[in-house]
């Protein structure tokens, strides 16, 4: 498969200024044993968009399609993403 389409099975970390997220859609997916064409088709949701939440690359979360992946997953919204702050005093913009 073409690296540019493949969709991680690992929780990606994506480190931020003042914390991280963990993006664990495709850790999930794959721990369900749900293909990813079956999750597109079911859950009516553009590979692009899998791939972006799979791979951490997304800038904006739609709250809708978090709700739709969550109600087909069963399963809460930090099963899917996760946010963490770091620990220091200081805010950084």
């Amino acid at each position: 498969m073409n690296k540019l389409n493949q969709v991680s099975k690992e929780i990606i970390t994506v480190e931020m200024p003042n914390g991280y997220y963990l993006f664990k859609l495709g850790k999930l997916l794959d721990d369900k044993k749900i293909s990813i064409n079956r999750f597109m088709r079911e859950t009516n949701t553009d590979f692009k968009t899998i791939k972006k939440h799979a791979n951490g690359l997304v800038s904006q979360i739609d709250i809708d399609v978090i709700d739709k992946w969550c109600a087909y997953l069963e399963v809460e919204a930090i099963d899917i993403y996760e946010y963490k702050r770091k620990l220091s005093k200081s805010f950084q913009k």
